[in-house]
């Protein structure tokens, strides 16, 4: 397995969400290496999503995701759980996928189904917001020619504030896979 090249993220954001299901998330920690199959996914598409933090316009908390593709951006929700996304497209779209859920590889001992337990099993909290996932402490690897897998689409979840918004099809997960957080 190799790790992703910028030009993966610097694409359309539903097309990215879709390809990362079956990738694995890398996060080198104290030497350990760990590792989760990426099951679950969520797309935001910019300032005019709704739902999407940028929606809100450039501020301090959405810098990143109105920077270049292929960075961490790495929020804390409820004042106590990180949720982890992947910036994509070009600088200045804002746009980016939220990692719902991981199938644990290796080392990688918490469940793993929904994005604050996924980065609380995974070590990455606020410190690795702006990481570049090109870099060697986070990243995101997988084969080229990697087998299809069946994707099930549904609306994202916990934006029902978003009007028309929540009710898009832009969850994607992989169809039967146990670590999927709600099905």
């Amino acid at each position: 397995m190799r790790k992703l090249p910028r030009a993966f993220y610097d694409r359309d954001t539903v097309e990215v969400a879709q390809d990362l299901l079956g990738k694995h998330l890398v996060h080198r920690v104290g030497g350990v290496e760990r590792v989760g199959r990426i099951v679950e996914v969520e797309a935001y598409l910019g300032p005019h999503d709704l739902a999407a933090h940028s929606s809100k316009g450039l501020t301090d908390r959405t810098r990143i995701m109105f920077g270049p593709p292929g960075h961490a951006y790495v929020y804390l929700i409820y004042g106590m759980h990180s949720c982890m996304n992947i910036v994509t497209q070009a600088e200045g779209h804002a746009s980016a996928v939220l990692l719902r859920a991981l199938e644990p590889v290796a080392n990688v001992e918490l469940r793993t189904q929904g994005p604050g337990l996924l980065c609380k099993a995974m070590d990455i909290d606020r410190t690795q917001n702006g990481f570049d996932l090109t870099g060697t402490e986070l990243f995101v690897r997988g084969e080229a020619n990697a087998s299809r897998i069946a994707i099930v689409k549904r609306p994202r979840i916990g934006v029902d504030y978003a009007g028309h918004w929540a009710r898009r099809l832009l969850r994607f997960y992989e169809k039967g896979n146990p670590f999927v957080s709600r099905v």
